[in-house]
């Protein structure tokens, strides 16, 4: 899935992930970085973005990225097996866990 396609992956639930309302950076090693900024009450999603600000930033590869979104990886599972590693509020992270489970 390239950069494109997980950006639109994301989008695509945006109405569920406005009720984030936080900041989260998917840290995908090599191939690249994603925000989510749901603030505001939009949901805006930037690849690679110049400002790597978040709240909180999960470190996964693409091939969990798209599992992960696609609903067919559960973030917890992940986060236990180590597939998924949390950085900053784990709060924001089960929130978001919460709310791609809708």
């Amino acid at each position: 899935m390239a950069m494109d396609e997980i950006v639109a992956a994301i989008m695509g639930q945006a109405d569920k992930l406005k009720e984030l309302n936080h900041t989260v950076l998917f840290d995908l090693g090599d191939d690249g970085k994603v925000l989510l900024d749901a603030t505001g009450g939009d949901v805006k999603v930037t690849p690679n973005p110049d400002n790597e600000d978040a709240e909180t930033t999960l470190a996964l590869s693409v091939e969990n990225m798209e599992k992960l979104i696609a609903g067919d990886l559960n973030p917890m599972v992940a986060f236990t097996m180590g597939r998924l590693k949390v950085f900053g509020s784990k709060g924001i992270a089960l929130k978001l866990s919460s709310l791609l489970d809708k």
